[in-house]
């Protein structure tokens, strides 16, 4: 067996249906002990952070604000699985996958949130006077000092998933559609240069040194400058996204509601909705879709929590709040953007290969029916860039987190350096088996945070119930 098949095959137990079960599942016992909170207290939820974000908000040393601490979780949730990992699991999975995909989300809602309640409950100062928290910290100072060895494997594997899923794969990503835009303008960007015994593409290794270069300046700057990074980038990027796929929506209206059947339909029963494609099954669809959506929203995985446990907000519960809506905007409106513009296209006769997969491609495909080839690949290729380099700069800090965590702030100079001189690579690689390895570690990182998420749930519910009612005192 090769390391590739031998790869492959882990990648299919880290993601696979009992990880999946395990993840969703935990979902469902959060939101079953915090009586539904998603859907009792969602207006609360919008109120508490949409509903801010024209309020002046401020920061002390070593913190961001809420809103800050947010877009920077939600800049490493935002990346490219909501473009290419969605079409790849309507391809695969049917148009079904889509329903699976939001139930994970709705779920997904409170894990997120309870991860971003335990992070405020139990972050803590660094040797620079940041705060810093996430899995690790809420094992350590939750479950007690005897479980920090679970907080230990869960830094490793971060520690290094921030190399796969957060740099080399993100990169390649920008390095190609960018490649696909300027190529439609008709520019060669073929010339290669040998190194190391090796070819690579000079125009990818400028894009890596480019994006290396802004991923070093920017980590130079710490918590509070990544912070004011993605306060601006992640809502542009998310504007310029939606607004775009919403014209391809309106100027497919009559394709909607058969798309919306669509999705219910191959829900239950994918080859009815998969133009004769026999070879998706329910399961299939479920897993692709469930797949997809934790994925893309990262709840569960540990690693949003560390972005917002620099924050500057002390209840933890209000911090929370942007956990719901962090999922709900990368899940429910972007990735469902994303289908509907997938479907738009499928509708109108775009040839799809069921069950082989796809990626930005089709979804470029789509937009240019309405846009044009060459505007609608450079509003993909834009929509790529913002997405994968804004979660290059949020995996970063978390790679860095759990690096400290694990040997502390002297030697994280290093760590970072070596984060930054990757980037380079990564832009001039194949990287198969890298998006492989890194899906791996990322599915492995679920398992130690799970585990402190059930063991600490007692502590999610009653600062849960103790905020509602004491917010419900005031009001009277």
């Amino acid at each position: 067996m090769s390391f590739a098949e031998i790869v492959n095959k882990v990648n299919s137990i880290a993601w696979g249906p009992w990880m999946l079960i395990l993840l969703v599942g935990t979902g469902i016992y959060l939101t079953s002990r915090v009586g539904f909170l998603q859907l009792r207290k969602f207006g609360y939820a919008m109120k508490n952070t949409i509903g801010k974000i024209f309020k002046k908000q401020t920061a002390g040393a070593g913190e961001v604000t809420p809103f800050q601490a947010m877009s920077t979780a939600l800049a490493a949730t935002v990346g490219t699985g909501n473009i290419a990992g969605v079409t790849g699991a309507i391809v695969v999975g049917g148009p079904g996958a889509v329903f699976w995909m939001w139930l994970s989300a709705f779920f997904g809602m409170v894990t997120k949130y309870a991860e971003v309640v335990l992070a405020i409950r139990y972050r803590e100062r660094n040797e620079k006077g940041d705060w810093v928290g996430g899995p690790m910290y809420y094992i350590k100072n939750g479950l007690g000092k005897n479980w920090k060895w679970l907080g230990i494997i869960f830094s490793v594997l971060a520690c290094l998933a921030a190399f796969g899923i957060g740099n080399m794969t993100q990169i390649n990503t920008i390095a190609t559609s960018i490649n696909t835009a300027v190529n439609s303008y008709g520019v060669d960007t073929s010339a290669a240069v040998n190194l190391f015994g090796q070819e690579f593409l000079v125009f990818n290794l400028i894009i890596g040194v480019v994006i290396a270069a802004i991923v070093g300046m920017v980590l130079l700057g710490g918590i509070k400058r990544i912070g004011a990074v993605a306060e601006k980038l992640v809502p542009f990027m998310a504007v310029v996204y939606i607004l775009a796929s919403l014209a391809v929506v309106f100027c497919n209206l009559d394709a909607v509601g058969p798309i919306f059947v669509s999705i219910f339909k191959g829900a239950f029963n994918p080859s009815a909705v998969m133009g004769g494609f026999t070879g998706t099954t329910i399961m299939m669809a479920i897993q692709k879709g469930v797949g997809r959506g934790v994925f893309s929203n990262e709840a569960g995985l540990g690693s949003a929590p560390m972005a917002h446990a620099a924050s500057s907000e002390t209840n933890p519960v209000k911090q929370g709040m942007y956990g719901i809506f962090e999922v709900f905007v990368d899940t429910v409106i972007i990735c469902t953007l994303t289908a509907l513009v997938l479907l738009c296209g499928i509708h109108n006769g775009m040839e799809v290969n069921w069950g082989v997969g796809g990626g930005v491609e089709l979804i470029s495909a789509s937009i240019s029916m309405v846009f044009g080839q060459k505007l609608g690949s450079t509003i993909v290729a834009l929509g790529i860039v913002l997405f994968a380099l804004s979660t290059v700069l949020s995996w970063a800090l978390y790679g860095s987190r759990c690096f400290e965590f694990l040997f502390g702030s002297k030697l994280l100079p290093a760590y970072q350096i070596v984060f930054v001189v990757v980037c380079v690579i990564g832009a001039s690689m194949e990287l198969e088996v890298v998006w492989n390895i890194a899906d791996t570690l990322n599915g492995f990182m679920a398992i130690p945070n799970l585990i402190a998420l059930i063991g600490l749930s007692g502590v999610v519910t009653k600062l849960t119930k103790d905020h509602f009612a004491q917010e419900k005192m005031l009001k009277k």
